[in-house]
């Protein structure tokens, strides 16, 4: 069941992702903290430029509002829900913090870190294995975010 279950959560990812372009025009990247309740503990869009913060990326976002909830650095036995394969940053930080699981959509061609460009959280020299689980609803994943970049070109979308 935790294929359906992954996706029902990465649509809750695309509705912030979809919040992030509408309310703050910044590119539709979403993310959601689940416990291992199945409760929402962190939710996060890019904030970048809204926040003036290069680090403000969703999954740093839903991460710290994990923290806060939970009053702990430590988000064990977690799942971050993802639109789009996290970057290196991203991929440190959910090792550093002990989540268990990131599940996302989109592999990121540039700068994903978790398989397709780099490897950095399978790096068997960290103390803590996060499991990957990619392509969940990718395809649509995907979709969303060449037609926000398509949108900004004035290129028809896909």
């Amino acid at each position: 069941m935790a294929g359906l279950d992954d996706e029902q959560w990465m649509r809750h990812a695309f509705a912030l992702a979809d919040r992030a372009e509408r309310e703050f025009d910044e590119i539709p990247v979403g993310a959601v903290l689940v416990g291992a309740d199945r409760q929402v503990l962190g939710e996060g869009w890019n904030r970048n430029i809204a926040d003036h913060d290069p680090t403000a990326h969703a999954e740093i976002v839903a991460m710290r509002e994990a923290g806060r909830v939970l009053g702990n650095h430590r988000l064990v036995g977690c799942t971050l829900y993802v639109t789009l394969e996290p970057c290196a940053m991203c991929a440190m930080a959910l090792v550093h913090a002990r989540v268990a699981r990131v599940v996302y959509g989109a592999s990121d061609p540039k700068t994903g870190a978790c398989g397709s460009v780099f490897d950095l959280i399978a790096d068997p020299r960290h103390n803590h294995r996060v499991e990957v689980v990619g392509g969940v609803l990718g395809d649509e994943a995907g979709r969303r975010l060449t037609n926000y970049f398509r949108a900004k070109r004035g290129r028809p979308l896909v």
